[in-house]
């Protein structure tokens, strides 16, 4: 296969997650990266070999240069999605876009717009769609072993610690900074749900709330810090708890431990946490967004599906019940349960291991979202180096319908009303 050359705009944990598997495989090599922090910018340079006029500061730098590779990962904060992905698609760049496309609909209707009006391939990074599980699940559902999708009980187990992690002391704690936690967290779920009815839903309706992460919730006697207060061995959110535990584990080193801190000591962890953001008490923070979430559906057909988000739950694979009037499958992110009514048999399908390296793959960041991260990137890679956009699971109008519905279910959950799309 051709190798794809690469540039990489925003040089943080996602960004640098599709530039190592582009190098890792050999089917991308990354030649250029923008990003404001200097040290990102260094470890891209060394890594990858980037010649360092090739290494910016920002993504305006690289535009400017006109186009300097075949495509280009945008992976930058939430809310600088837009300038960046439209420019880069006037320049001819074919885009892997990490989710969400935007945070507003006006905004990632300009991207899919520059996507169409520029014919080039636009990949939001969907990762759950990439995965042997989902290939499997959706295999069952196309060759109608369970008959006719009647209702469907999807679970995201957001996890109490990650909840923590990105969404009470973390970059996506606010909805003015960052976006809702349904689109910053969740548009995975809503688009992979959407990707298994095939269509988008007729109506939708949301409950949800911050119901525990507040000062009302405070427990007597915590300090403003995790380090100064007398309960932190006692509690769930611990932050030395949590963080000098990723030490010596390269995994946890590089998710969630490199979002605290750039060191790898003990010194160096709890400096961060004595002057950083990830050292405060998760219940004097300035956080906003909801720790829980349901989200309804209904469908043209009268097929009903439910979605549940919740930071109370370990950190595990998505669950997933599939209704149908011929049987019945049940999933937990490794194995299918599929129950067939017309015989009674019962099957158990495993799908838990990455086809490349026939290693079991986590749910995390670290572990690669359930072979997802690496599944994308090499659909994008090959999709780019063959000029075949059919291997890719969605396009910029397909996504744009998907970040619709959550935005809808959104809507929903503010006004308390049904939404019909």
């Amino acid at each position: 296969m051709t190798e794809v050359t690469l540039a990489v705009v925003g040089g943080g944990l996602r960004g640098l997650t599709y530039a190592r598997r582009a190098h890792h495989t050999g089917a991308g090599r990354v030649v250029a990266v923008a990003d404001p922090d200097p040290l990102r910018r260094a470890i891209f340079v060394e890594e990858f070999g980037i010649a360092p006029d090739r290494a910016h500061a920002g993504w305006e730098d690289l535009a400017a240069g006109g186009r300097v590779a075949d495509a280009v990962v945008v992976a930058t904060h939430d809310r600088l999605h837009t300038e960046p992905a439209v420019a880069l698609a006037d320049l001819g760049y074919h885009i892997l876009l990490e989710k969400p496309m935007s945070t507003t609909e006006q905004e990632a209707t300009r991207i899919a717009d520059a996507a169409r009006r520029n014919g080039i391939m636009l990949a939001v990074c969907h990762v759950l769609r990439y995965t042997s599980y989902t290939r499997a699940m959706r295999g069952l559902l196309e060759d109608g072993r369970i008959g006719r999708l009647v209702n469907v009980q999807h679970l995201e187990p957001v996890g109490w610690w990650h909840q923590a992690h990105s969404f009470v002391r973390g970059h996506w704690r606010r909805q003015d900074t960052s976006a809702p936690m349904l689109l910053a967290k969740a548009c995975h779920d809503i688009d992979w749900l959407v990707h298994l009815f095939g269509r988008p839903p007729a109506r939708v309706s949301s409950f949800g709330s911050l119901s525990h992460f507040r000062p009302e919730d405070r427990p007597a006697g915590a300090a403003d810090r995790c380090l100064d207060c007398p309960i932190e061995p006692s509690c769930p959110y611990s932050a030395p708890r949590l963080y000098l535990g990723c030490l010596g584990d390269p995994s946890s080193e590089f998710w969630p431990l490199s979002a605290v801190t750039p060191g790898r000591t003990e010194a160096d962890v709890r400096e961060a946490l004595r002057t950083g953001p990830y050292g405060r008490c998760v219940y004097a923070c300035d956080n906003d967004v909801v720790d829980h979430q349901e989200v309804l559906m209904e469908f043209d057909d009268g097929a009903t599906c439910s979605f549940t988000m919740s930071a109370f739950s370990p950190m595990e694979h998505r669950r997933t019940r599939l209704f149908g009037t011929h049987g019945y499958v049940d999933g937990d992110g490794r194995t299918l349960r599929l129950v067939d009514f017309r015989t009674g048999a019962e099957e158990t399908i495993t799908v838990d291991a990455d086809e490349a390296t026939s290693e079991v793959q986590g749910p995390s960041a670290a572990d690669g979202h359930g072979g997802g991260d690496e599944g994308l990137t090499d659909a994008f890679l090959a999709a780019v180096a063959s000029g075949d956009a059919g291997l890719l699971r969605s396009d910029a109008d397909e996504s744009l319908m998907t970040h619709r519905v959550v935005w809808a279910a959104e809507q929903a959950r503010l006004t308390g009303t049904v939404v019909t799309l």
